[in-house]
């Protein structure tokens, strides 16, 4: 059995990712399971509190979460033509303290996919990603690439993925990154 924590990097309570993440969930392949993890409570990273009141608990679950998976999909909006500061905040979060991200991050495989109303899917936030998750020494996957362009119109007003296409190209995407676990 396969299991994977996927995170949307937005905290908007309609967002399309968040949308394309419980989607994603729907459509895994069988002896696999995608567990969604959340980044909402974490706050904005500040060593001070850090010291003064260690690891915030949003932040200690969602490690644990990752910590005892076999993979992390990040599903990622693009902002401004990178990846969202909550999100990297996220993991900024997650890498603390130090000594712990090993254990985390430290050869996990990860995949990153994203949705966006625009036209260019989120090309530039996925490519964003890169340089962080191999600061994190994390595994990447580059077997597929999923970029839900004009996203408004895959899902219905309930966050529902109803394009049949796209619905497609998700469940093609989770079987090839599933397949990829088993390397």
């Amino acid at each position: 059995m396969s299991k994977i924590v996927g995170v949307a990097g937005s905290l908007r309570s309609g967002s399309l990712n968040a949308a394309l993440l419980r989607a994603a969930a729907e459509l895994m392949p069988a002896g696999s399971e995608l567990e969604i993890g959340t980044i909402k409570g974490i706050p904005l990273y500040d060593g001070d509190l850090e010291q003064a009141e260690g690891i915030p608990p949003a932040v200690a679950l969602l490690k644990e979460q990752i910590a005892v998976a076999d993979a992390l999909l990040l599903v990622t909006p693009e902002y401004n033509n990178s990846m969202p500061g909550v999100f990297k905040n996220a993991l900024d979060w997650l890498s603390r303290p130090p000594a712990d991200s090993a254990r985390i991050f430290r050869g996990r495989r990860v995949a990153v996919i994203g949705a966006s109303p625009g036209g260019f899917g989120t090309v530039l936030s996925q490519n964003a990603w890169l340089p962080v998750l191999r600061t994190l020494g994390m595994q990447p996957w580059f077997g597929g690439r999923l970029m839900v362009s004009h996203a408004g119109k895959a899902f219905n007003e309930s966050g529902e993925l109803v394009d049949e296409q796209v619905r497609e190209q998700l469940r093609e995407f989770n079987r090839n990154f599933v397949e990829f676990l088993k390397n």
